[in-house]
């Protein structure tokens, strides 16, 4: 075990400690999306936390999909009781009470130092990726600075990857297109603001090669099929340390997005379910997180018990933050039905 985790142990011992003796009951069924990123959570946070409080973890998988959170509290047998999700989803869950209110009073944690949490009421966040524009050094040399320059055919001729779907490239068409990162959504929230965008990605839309699954920008990068794309931070984490790519971010107006731990409403196990948001979202449990996964701590108390050598690869490394872009969730939940469809004629066209 890292020296951070037992930090961790002895930090939250006396609060989390349980009373009685653990029973066949005292445990928790929590739900992540599975793969080397539910591996970490079960180092870092799922096996510590069972040590501190005698609570069990029984762990669940899934894609990501609210089909089952619906039909589990609708029908009253609610039997996730922490879920890792994404905020967009968290939002419509909670507006529809699907959702527990999270007391925050109750967790003992400061709201307003959370990446994103002021910005919803049913969810603690639990850590930040991000989507960003990479190259090769090795075939790019002098890569890009700036999101403009993605959209700058004459200095970067070629092909470049996006991922297919609205959210995130009608962000950055507007802010290579001049929007400051600040007013992107305010502009994005008018037909102009839309029309505007829309007529930003037609200057490189015969060059874009649509990507949709995860793995496929590194394979990109790696053939030779585009000079620059989009990509989720982790992803280039890996494809550098694990296979030896000389690829390069380009933070220039990332796309944050944030990931959320939920409990669903009903849950028969709420006294232990926010047990298990108190240890998550201390500072040390979430910077333990960053020894496994280049994904940054949402409790900005975390940055600074991170180990140096990983910080560079966080998207809310103070380096990275100055042109980000928070995606903004209560927007896409309102407007992404009518931009999904707009996104859709246009690419047929």
């Amino acid at each position: 075990m890292t020296t951070g985790a037992l930090a961790l142990i002895g930090m939250v011992a006396g609060a989390l400690a349980p009373t009685k003796p653990a029973f066949a009951a005292d445990q928790l069924t929590v739900t992540s999306t599975g793969g080397a990123y539910q591996t970490s959570l079960r180092k870092a946070v799922f096996e510590p936390f069972s040590k501190v409080t005698g609570i069990k973890i029984t762990e669940d998988e899934y894609n990501g999909e609210i089909a089952k959170i619906h039909a589990m509290v609708e029908s009253k047998s609610v039997s996730w009781d922490v879920v890792d999700n994404d905020m967009i989803s968290v939002m419509q869950l909670c507006a529809e009470g699907l959702l527990e209110t999270i007391d925050w009073n109750r967790l003992g944690l400061d709201r307003a130092k959370f990446l994103g949490g002021n910005n919803q009421d049913c969810g603690l966040p639990n850590f930040t990726s991000a989507r960003v524009i990479a190259y090769d050094k090795d075939k790019l040399p002098n890569g890009p600075k700036t999101i403009a320059d993605f959209f700058d055919l004459q200095k970067f001729p070629g092909k470049r990857g996006l991922r297919k779907e609205p959210r995130g490239n009608l962000e950055w068409a507007l802010i290579a297109d001049g929007v400051p990162t600040k007013d992107v959504y305010k502009v994005l929230d008018t037909p102009e603001g839309v029309d505007r965008a829309f007529k930003k990605l037609d200057t490189i839309k015969k060059d874009v090669v649509w990507w949709q699954a995860g793995a496929q920008p590194p394979q990109l990068l790696a053939d030779g099929q585009v000079v620059m794309t989009s990509i989720f931070n982790g992803r280039i984490y890996d494809a550098v340390k694990n296979s030896g790519k000389h690829f390069e971010i380009m933070w220039d107006a990332q796309y944050l997005e944030v990931s959320v731990w939920t409990i669903p409403k009903g849950s028969p196990r709420l006294d232990d379910a926010y047990k298990f948001f108190a240890f998550a979202g201390s500072p040390k449990a979430q910077a333990e997180l960053t020894d496994y996964l280049p994904y940054g701590p949402t409790n900005e108390d975390a940055i600074a018990l991170v180990r140096p050598a990983m910080l560079p690869h966080f998207p809310n490394a103070p380096d990275h933050m100055g042109n980000a872009l928070l995606r903004d969730a209560a927007f896409w939940v309102e407007k992404g039905d009518d931009l999904r469809q707009r996104f859709t004629a246009w690419l047929a066209k």
